[in-house]
Order: structure tokens, then sequence, then C-alpha cells
């Protein structure tokens, strides 16, 4: 009380997106989808593709996980609880990415 913050950084009553906040993150989307259409079909960026793609889908996964899902304006403890045990997850896929493809493989015959 008296401080004069408001729950949400955007000062939306009821801690919501506006209509034209969901257009504007709608148009986003479609623009980052058509860059990952346009980066496939160029050739130079073959090498890159898959790094391209992760990151601009780790990209749209942030916009649509705090806007849809509305985390952006709920309590900082919900984004804690869903990012946290999915960096954790991401982390482990990355492990063990990391030991089938360095480990050398054992022949049990």
């Amino acid at each position: 009380m008296g401080t004069g913050t408001d729950t949400t950084e955007t000062g939306h009553e009821g801690g919501h997106a506006t209509v034209g906040t969901y257009v504007l993150i709608g148009v986003i989307l479609t623009v980052i989808t058509a860059v990952e259409v346009a980066v496939f079909y160029i050739p130079a960026l073959s090498r890159v593709l898959v790094p391209i793609l992760l990151s601009l889908s780790a990209v749209k996964f942030v916009i649509v996980v705090m806007f849809y899902m509305h985390l952006k304006y709920d309590h900082p403890m919900f984004s804690r609880v869903f990012f946290g045990p999915m960096l954790l997850a991401v982390f482990v896929v990355i492990g063990l990415v990391m030991l089938f493809k360095f480990v050398p493989k054992i022949n049990p015959y």
C-alpha cells in the first residue's frame, strides 16, 4: 500500500492484456513463422538451419507462454514454477544428447 506500484508492469487492470496486445502478438508470431519458413529455403543457411530454427521456436514458445498462458501478468511464483522444471528438463535432454553423441558405443556381442 502506498507504493504506487501496480501488480503488473504494464498497468493493465485485472492482469490481462488488451485485445490490441493479442493482435500484435499474433502478428509477431506470424512474422516469426514466416521467417522460419524462409530460412528453410535459403541454401546458404543450411549449416546453421537447426540452431536458427531452434532459436526462433524458443522465442515463439516464450511469447506464447508469457501472453496466452498469462504468465506475464500473474504472480512471479507461477513463472518460476513453470520455467524452473522446464529448464531442468532442457538440461537433462542436452545431457542425454551429449552422452549418446560422445560416449563410445558399447557392443555387447
